[in-house]
């Protein structure tokens, strides 16, 4: 396979990933800032990127594979409806931070109906009245008032980033309710609980990843917030 070939095949592989590992449905404008590709930082992120591996590696995954191999996928499912659910209220705030009255209305009917009807979120009682998930976050925010991106960057423990999304990392977590749990021994339950729900969801598509795996998931990260602020698919890939 050529080389252009390979990077090609690589970029499909890479949406398919996105595709598997988000869900989307957010709207966005076309007129905000866009990521950049290039990576100027490489050699660095490359190092950062082996030890956030090694320590999946180590740690992260065989703890994610147990949970997956002794929890039941019905209640995985609950699990993760019930940290998705809390993840409305940091969608909510960037919708409303962004003027989009529509997606902040709907976020705001799936987070009551899912906390009431949907048992604190564990059924996903909203997608089945057509109320989509709309994701959100700060860098998106900060996409929709024409900050530039940045640099791609690997941080340590974060993974992959740009400058952009790596300064909303701070004000979403100002308004996650699992952030805000007084109780610091609960707070830390709920974290490593969100975690370890996230990473066996994960586990399934490990399977697509090919070539060079920091490229892989660098080119995913990027084409996922590309599509993410302008709602569409990259051209180049189909």
């Amino acid at each position: 396979m050529s080389g252009e070939s390979a990077m090609l095949h690589r970029y499909k592989a890479g949406l398919k990933t996105v595709l598997f590992l988000m869900v989307l449905g957010c709207t966005s404008t076309l007129q905000a800032a866009t990521v950049n590709y290039n990576d100027p930082w490489e050699p660095v992120n490359r190092v950062t990127f082996a030890f956030n591996d090694k320590l999946d590696a180590w740690v992260l995954k065989p703890v994610a594979t147990g949970y997956d191999t002794v929890t039941p996928d019905p209640v995985q499912g609950l699990v993760s409806n019930f940290f998705k659910n809390l993840g409305e209220i940091r969608n909510l705030a960037n919708a409303l931070l962004q003027f989009r009255i529509k997606d902040a209305g709907v976020t705001t009917g799936r987070f009551v109906v899912n906390s009431t009807v949907g048992m604190l979120g564990m059924l996903d009682v909203g997608s089945e009245i057509g109320l989509d998930y709309r994701y959100q976050d700060f860098g998106l925010t900060l996409a929709h008032w024409h900050v530039p991106a940045g640099p791609y960057v690997v941080i340590p423990f974060f993974g992959p980033r740009t400058v952009r999304s790596t300064a909303g990392l701070y004000p979403d977590m100002m308004v996650d309710p699992v952030t805000n749990v007084n109780d610091s021994h609960d707070r830390l339950m709920l974290q490593v609980s969100d975690l370890i729900s996230l990473r066996a969801e994960l586990l399934k598509q490990e399977g697509l990843i090919v070539g060079d795996k920091y490229t892989f998931i660098r080119d995913a990260y990027l084409q996922r917030r590309d599509f993410l602020i302008t709602g569409e698919v990259p051209q180049d890939d189909f």
